[in-house]
């Protein structure tokens, strides 16, 4: 009988691809362990794991409370903090010009991109500077204070129905959720100027069209995918492949059925929807421009005013003698004359202590609760005495609420809320604190719809304060958050009309 022999032999393209992957994973673990102990920022101390992974920060904006997270990191390390292998957050209050406001102005880094679609960037997503300064201006005249102020109409109407509903509860002693319903509000309002009438909201008690849930899933997604941009590309990627529907499918839907109910009509109205396709008729923009304007209309303008609403009331509540200080000025103002019935904007906008505590609770509680990143410059930069090599080493950012709570800004009373401060300061002093107030961000990349929102809230204050007293439920009062990317607050409140009223 012959021997059998077994004869073994490797694949030698096997062996080299092996080797090779062996190579790529030990050259980037040497790599990254050597940026961490011994590169340009290994200085800047931080949690240990975010030395080598985003992971760190991942499960952290995962659990809800990244704005508080941010804030004791800062106490603990100091201004310049490692947040993940080349991102830092920075509190140097001088930062906040360097980064935001210089004459080279840094880009947004990728942390924006997964807020809107990788091939067709908004307003918002788009980190490129001169794309989205063009953008920009194709409709920025719509967002001015001087022609927002033609919706004063649709605010008021939005009022009445406000101050209809809070009645109600008043009458029946029914305790509400505050944020809830001042967003059913912010979204009425929103829907009166975008569309020329509201989402119905308030009438029906609820968010029939589900635009609130979408916007809930929509940053909820967006706010940890920021963590990791990267794979936001191919998770569209793959959507489309399987036709599978996003959560900002419903509020999409809404959109097309507006524009296509709207498009070629001789519909009257100066509503946002027909001063777009008025600019689409003239070739000044694309019906892409206008269903991204409009989008974000409606994914940004009304949660930054419900929370920030929603920070004034619960403020005012925890501080009655600042109630008492505004609501008596505002009486004061009515007894006067100075006030007419609804209030309008030029006359709010005059009222200071109103002013000083809109901006105080913005300062306090601003809506949006996770850093602005910006991405160095390729030739690197020298921030808060710390050099940040190019864009290899990635994003500077810079948090609203560490800003706002910055006691070299504010004072050592900067957790307090206290609107005096907005009247007591000298100008210099008073202008570095309107420079370092980021509640709608900073320089070129400042919410577009600022102006929107200070004009509601300017004019729905005075009217839920000049008819209501507020007082927090025993049971569910309590002031809770969640932070996705808007920090949304819940607490409930019993509502009485004022004596007289």
């Amino acid at each position: 009988m012959n021997d059998e022999r077994i004869v073994l032999t490797q694949d030698k393209g096997q062996s080299y691809t092996a080797q090779l992957l062996y190579l790529i994973v030990a050259g980037y673990i040497a790599h990254t362990v050597y940026y961490a102990y011994w590169g340009p920022t290994a200085r800047i101390q931080g949690p240990w794991l975010a030395r080598f992974t985003r992971l760190w920060e991942l499960l952290k904006v995962s659990k809800g409370h990244f704005e508080q997270v941010n804030i004791d990191l800062h106490k603990k390390y100091g201004p310049i903090v490692r947040i993940s292998p080349n991102t830092f957050s920075i509190s140097d209050p001088s930062a906040i010009k360097q980064i935001y406001l210089g004459r080279t102005t840094l880009m947004k880094s990728k942390f924006y991109e997964p807020f809107g679609d990788p091939l067709d960037p908004n307003l918002f997503s788009e980190t490129d500077i001169k794309k989205h300064a063009q953008s920009r201006k194709a409709v920025a005249h719509l967002y001015s204070m001087s022609f927002l102020v033609t919706y004063e109409g649709s605010a008021d109407r939005c009022n009445v129905q406000l101050c209809a509903k809070l009645r109600d509860f008043a009458r029946h002693r029914t305790a509400f959720d505050v944020p809830t319903w001042m967003q059913f509000y912010a979204h009425d309002v929103i829907g009166e100027i975008t569309f020329g009438e509201p989402f119905g909201m308030m009438a029906k008690g609820q968010d029939e069209h589900g635009i609130a849930d979408s916007i809930d899933e929509t940053i909820a997604y967006a706010s940890r995918m920021a963590v990791i941009p990267e794979l936001h590309r191919w998770v569209s990627w793959f959507g489309r492949v399987a036709h599978l529907k996003t959560p900002f499918h419903n509020i999409q839907k809404y959109i097309l059925e507006q524009i296509d109910s709207r498009s070629g009509s001789d519909s009257v109205g100066i509503d946002f929807l027909k001063k777009l396709l008025t600019l689409r008729e003239d070739d000044k923009i694309t019906q892409l421009d206008i269903e991204k304007t409009v989008g974000n209309n409606i994914m940004a303008g009304a949660d930054t005013t419900a929370i920030s609403l929603s920070a004034v009331i619960y403020s005012l509540l925890k501080n009655p003698g600042t109630e008492t200080k505004l609501r008596e000025d505002i009486d004061t103002l009515a007894a006067a004359g100075k006030l007419s019935n609804p209030v309008t904007f030029e006359q709010a906008r005059h009222m200071p202590y109103l002013q000083a505590c809109i901006k105080e609770a913005l300062r306090v509680h601003p809506a949006v609760g996770r850093p602005l990143l910006r991405v160095v410059s390729p030739e690197g930069l020298t921030i808060a005495g710390q050099y940040f090599p190019g864009r290899f080493q990635g994003n500077s950012r810079y948090q609203c609420l560490v800003a706002h709570y910055n006691e070299d800004i504010f004072g050592r009373d900067a957790t307090t809320f206290r609107p005096e401060r907005w009247l007591e300061s000298d100008k210099e002093k008073l202008s570095v604190m309107e420079q370092s107030l980021l509640a709608f961000g900073a320089g070129v990349r400042t919410c577009i719809g600022k102006n929107l929102s200070m004009l509601e809230m300017s004019k729905v204050i005075p009217e839920l304060y000049r008819q209501f007293e507020f007082e927090l439920s025993e049971s569910e009062g309590a002031w809770m958050t969640w932070n996705n990317w808007f920090v949304k607050p819940a607490f409930e409140c019993y509502v009485r009309l004022r004596e007289g009223v």
